[in-house]
């Protein structure tokens, strides 16, 4: 099924250059209401085709819906960067204009190919009647954060004055992902929750024993004064040490497109209590929620940071917002390191998670037959 859903995505270019050569087709409105057509009939498509052997999960249409609306984007991403055109000529004018800013071109690569490859691997797990809960979070924390900040940077930035009827379709969007992230987080976990003898001896080292987690402390630790920092400059803070990393190191947090100063806001707001969270989760055995929320967050930070690293470094930004050449390679590794630092603590989650599982209480304290508690308690799938 995800080689049929691949193929039938690029049916997407057929649409685009047909609205794209017919004038009546341009209209704001009339943009608009092809949008919502297509997402129907799409939507029709697949449920059409799927009755013999109907998914499970009502996650894979929106997966395949989405799919279509990724080739979407990665065209409009190619034809601004000058690699294809004759596709949205059209939509560059009356549809989204702000998708060529530079941090709207750098969204769309993500979305066109990130969140595609996701798509078709999450249909694959699906199909298969397999477990997709982890990748499904990670998705839905990239889509949630992208969306998000899309959204309310069109509104709060210079382009709020061209939003054109076709804006609306991107609610849909963000209800999408928020809706598949309340699914992930109630479905039951891919993992256990409770361990026996190996989670007892993880949880019983001293900090000083685990290395890799004081790295990953420090990282954090570093991570959210540099969230702080940024999130204060976004807020216009008159403090000096605000004014001389604005001026420079990162320019870019005030491009008046309105992209980096709402992603700031985000990270400040909603990442910072999370990376915070880590901390203790790092410090605290038995955390159970740690695997879930490292990598919803992952997804959401890697997402932020592509976008927002790729729109500092692309020639649309103007020259007075870009990064000051004797600062680039600093500003660089710096957002870099900070895009690295929660998918680095996911993977140390999902790699060794005994120190997160809840540990089993000892033989003859459940009331069951010993041997029957062996088998639940110790035996980690």
């Amino acid at each position: 099924m995800e080689i049929f859903v691949f193929l039938f995505s690029f049916s997407a270019l057929g649409i685009l250059y047909a609205m794209n050569t017919i004038s009546e087709l341009q209209e704001p409105y009339v943009i608009l209401e092809i949008g919502v057509a297509v997402l129907v009939i799409v939507f029709l498509f697949y449920f059409l085709i799927t009755r013999g052997n109907a998914p499970k999960d009502f996650l894979f249409f929106v997966f395949a819906e989405f799919s279509f609306t990724c080739i979407i984007d990665l065209t409009s991403a190619l034809e601004y960067d000058g690699i294809i055109s004759g596709f949205m000529e059209f939509y560059q004018k009356t549809g989204e204009p702000y998708l060529g800013t530079s941090y709207g071109i750098m969204m769309c690569y993500w979305d066109g190919i990130a969140h595609f490859i996701m798509y078709l691997m999450m249909i694959s797990r699906i199909t298969d009647r397999k477990a997709y809960r982890t990748l499904g979070l990670f998705w839905a924390g990239s889509l949630c954060a992208n969306m998000s900040v899309f959204i309310v940077g069109i509104v709060a930035g210079k382009y709020g004055s061209e939003i054109h009827p076709a804006f609306w379709l991107n609610f849909l969007f963000l209800l999408m992902p928020v809706l598949g992230a309340i699914v992930l987080f109630t479905r039951a976990k891919d993992r256990p929750l409770i361990g026996g003898y190996n989670a007892q001896h993880a949880q019983s080292l001293k900090l000083i024993w685990r290395p890799l987690d004081i790295i990953l402390l420090f990282l954090l630790i570093a991570a959210m004064a540099f969230t702080i920092l940024r999130g204060l400059v976004a807020l216009d803070s008159p403090l000096e040490a605000c004014f001389i990393y604005l001026k420079q190191y990162e320019p870019y947090l005030k491009d008046p497109v309105g992209y980096p100063r709402v992603m700031m806001l985000h990270l400040f707001f909603y990442a910072l209590p999370l990376l915070g969270a880590f901390v203790y989760g790092l410090l605290k055995p038995g955390c159970t929620w740690m695997p879930d929320w490292t990598i919803f967050l992952a997804g959401a930070m890697i997402q932020c940071q592509w976008s927002h690293i790729g729109g500092f470094l692309h020639p649309r930004t103007t020259a007075p917002y870009r990064i000051p050449s004797d600062a680039f390679w600093l500003v660089l590794a710096a957002n870099l390191v900070y895009a690295a630092t929660p998918v680095l603590v996911a993977l140390r989650v999902y790699s060794n998670p005994y120190f997160f599982l809840k540990i089993a209480p000892f033989p003859g304290q459940t009331g069951l037959p010993i041997s029957e508690e062996k088998d639940t308690k110790y035996k980690l799938k």
